[in-house]
């Protein structure tokens, strides 16, 4: 979808070093890394059929790619191993967001940079109640995606301070699924 492409633009091109983006998908993100920006990136992925399309998403290139089946809740990395980990529209989905957090945090260098872009519950009020409501069915049918998910409060709770954030909904999309917050969280 090109509203989700536009957004995606948004951030990706901002990491930087050593990469690690959690919950890759099936590779979307890996042709908007900048070589001479990065010069790796580690890709995790639970999905064998998102991470098979991921793999054959590879660019050739400057860049070195290692993708791999794994969790965010339980990642297979040093600590400080990082200088930049991506998220993009994985929160929503992922079983605990504060575990995925918090090893996030573990494998960033000291200052490191977390890019999010994600969807989640929006601060309207009459909307959000929609957004609960809708969260007892949604994730079942859309791959446990949760949408009444706040997105930058649990950067805070888990050990990250907001360096920049960007909050909109998105052109095209429907109101209950259309919140996305996008920016830079920095491990502190």
């Amino acid at each position: 979808m090109p509203m989700v492409m536009e957004q995606r633009r948004k951030i990706v091109p901002l990491a930087r070093g050593a990469v690690l983006e959690i919950g890759c998908g099936a590779g979307a993100n890996f042709s908007l890394y900048e070589p001479g920006r990065v010069s790796s990136v580690d890709a995790i992925e639970p999905s064998p059929e998102l991470l098979e399309r991921a793999r054959g998403a590879v660019p050739a290139g400057a860049i070195d790619f290692r993708v791999q089946s794994g969790v965010g809740e339980t990642l297979p990395f040093a600590d400080g191993s990082f200088d930049c980990v991506v998220f993009t529209y994985t929160l929503c989905s992922v079983d605990d967001p504060a575990s995925v957090l918090k090893e996030a945090h573990r494998v960033l260098k000291p200052g490191g940079s977390l890019l999010f872009l994600e969807h989640g519950a929006t601060p309207r009020e009459s909307i959000n109640r929609w957004q609960r409501r809708l969260d007892h069915v949604w994730p079942r049918i859309m791959g446990n995606c949760h949408l009444s998910r706040p997105v930058t409060r649990p950067f805070q709770e888990c050990g990250f301070e907001i360096a920049h954030k960007d909050g909109a909904f998105v052109e095209g999309a429907p109101r209950f699924a259309g919140w996305m917050e996008w920016g830079d969280a920095r491990a502190i």
